[in-house]
Formats: structure tokens, C-alpha cells, sequence
């Protein structure tokens, strides 16, 4: 049976996208099993999109804007769409994020989200959003194509040894995870440096924190806690938090020491012949 739910096209993202889809379609006088032919899905899909209980994929809104010659209206809506499937509190910091000339930050318990693969996020967010992980899954993958773009921000990470070791989603997923930060070594907007575990006191040992900065914009810190972000202009704090990174980078190895750390720690701890 067609669900005819009535949407309220201001509610979200998520509900504008759905009541467009089903006025252009059935302008188009196509039905949801017809349209669903034409893009390689099940009308009940397009339903579920319709009224706003299924999140569309890019690759979705790409078949849809070809279908209904809609100039890339989807293609261009999913975006916000699916950046709204982000933490509420997360939101205004990933807009600021994609607009950032240059990031720096240090990440002490895990990858930075603009570097996880695929199944890396997914074992991140799986330990608290099995409700709606495939939604938050999509929202972070989508964050990340702020790298793709023509003119991607300069991005420093420091991360620590610890990060490395952490075995989340198995062996198979940290290999991976760990071949595609090496796979970044080629890219000179790009600079990963680890903390070894040999360094003692350092200033990163209040936890994880980036800085962004805009080419016309006031720089900004940001850090988290349990379930909330905390961001500030204050001078005072950023000129502090620059020179904690300085220093981090500082005690960090070298990128091509850091490669080799990486490459060496894939290979003892999750390569093929590795003791768990």
C-alpha cells in the first residue's frame, strides 16, 4: 500500500527532501514502484524516503535528479540532509569544520573522524547508536568529502600511539583503518604525525581538541566531553591551544616516522600472523 503520510516540508531537512521527492513524482505522474524501476530500487524505498523514515544515499539522489531532470536538486539537498543526521550538539561545528582553510588536531583515544574508513566508523558509532546508525553512519561519512573537493583544507593530525593500538571493529577493520591513513602519504594538504607512548607528560593530556582556522574568520578551538562540544573565539584560548599544538607536533614523530610507525604497528598487531 503507497504511504501517504502527510509531511511538514519545515520540520527538517529529512522532511523537505521527502515532500519534494513526492511532489516531483507525482508531477512526473509516475508511482513509487515506477519511479523505483527507473532508479534500481523498491518503490517501498522511495515511500520510506518520501515520508521521511529512510535517509537517501548521494548515489540515490543522483538516480533521482536524472530520473525527474531536476538539475542536481537532490544531488545538491542531500548534503544538508544528511549533515543533519549528525549529532544536534555536532552540527554547527561540522559546518564550521567544512568551511576551515586549515585544521589541526590531536586525537588521543581514537581516529580522527575525517580519516576513519567506513568500518571503523561504523564500530565507533555502534556502541551507542544502534537506533539510528545507519543515519549517523551516512552523516559522518558525508562530513568527510570536504578531502574531495577542489580545494581541500590544509589538515594536520597528531595522533596518539594509543589510537593506533586500540583494536576497535577487529583486526580486519584496523588494517584497514591503517592503511588508509598511509594512503594519505601522498597528499601534501595533508600531514599525520603519532605521539609515541615513549613521550611522558605532554600538552595533550586533558584529552582530544581541534583548531580551525578561516581565511577571514577569528580562529576557533573546539573539544568535547561525554555528549557535548565546546567551541571558543577567545583569543586567550586560542593563542594558548596553538602553542600546546606547536608543542605536540613538536614531541610527535616525524610524517615519514610516523608512516613507518603506523606500517609497523599494522603489521605486528594486525597483520596476518598477529597475536590478538
Amino acid at each position: 500500500m503507497v504511504n501517504i503520510r502527510s509531511l511538514d516540508p519545515s520540520a527538517s531537512p529529512l522532511d523537505y527532501y521527502g515532500s519534494e521527492l513526492r511532489r516531483l513524482r507525482e508531477d512526473s505522474g509516475l508511482s513509487q514502484s515506477q519511479l523505483g524501476a527507473v532508479v534500481f530500487c523498491t518503490g517501498s524505498l522511495i515511500g520510506q524516503i518520501e515520508t521521511a523514515k529512510k535517509v537517501p544515499t548521494r548515489e540515490f539522489s543522483e538516480r533521482i535528479d536524472a530520473a525527474l531532470m531536476t538539475g542536481g536538486f537532490f544531488t545538491r539537498l542531500v548534503g544538508l540532509v544528511l549533515r543533519s543526521q549528525l549529532p544536534t550538539w555536532f552540527q554547527e561545528f561540522a559546518e564550521l569544520e567544512a568551511k576551515a582553510a586549515y585544521i589541526s588536531t590531536y586525537q588521543s583515544q581514537m581516529i580522527y573522524g575525517l580519516l576513519q574508513t567506513e568500518a571503523y566508523a561504523r564500530a565507533v558509532l555502534s556502541v551507542e547508536q544502534t537506533d539510528r546508525l545507519e543515519e549517523m553512519l551516512a552523516g559522518r561519512m558525508e562530513r568527510q568529502r570536504i578531502l574531495q573537493g577542489a580545494h581541500p583544507p590544509m589538515l594536520c593530525v597528531v595522533l596518539d600511539e594509543a589510537a593506533l593500538r586500540r583494536e576497535i571493529g577487529g583486526q580486519e577493520v584496523m588494517r584497514a583503518q591503517l592503511e588508509h591513513l598511509l594512503s594519505f602519504g601522498s597528499e601534501p594538504w595533508v600531514q599525520i604525525q603519532v605521539l609515541p607512548n615513549t613521550v611522558g607528560e605532554h600538552p595533550g593530556l586533558l584529552g582530544s581538541f581541534t583548531l580551525l582556522r578561516f581565511e577571514k574568520d577569528p580562529d576557533l578551538f573546539y573539544c568535547e566531553s561525554y555528549d557535548s562540544g565546546h567551541m571558543t573565539v577567545n583569543s586567550h584560548v586560542i593563542r594558548e591551544r596553538s602553542f600546546g599544538y606547536a608543542r605536540l607536533q613538536a614531541m610527535a614523530a616525524s610524517p615519514k616516522e610516523s608512516a613507518e610507525l603506523i606500517a609497523r604497528v599494522m603489521e605486528e598487531r594486525y597483520g596476518p600472523g598477529a597475536v590478538a
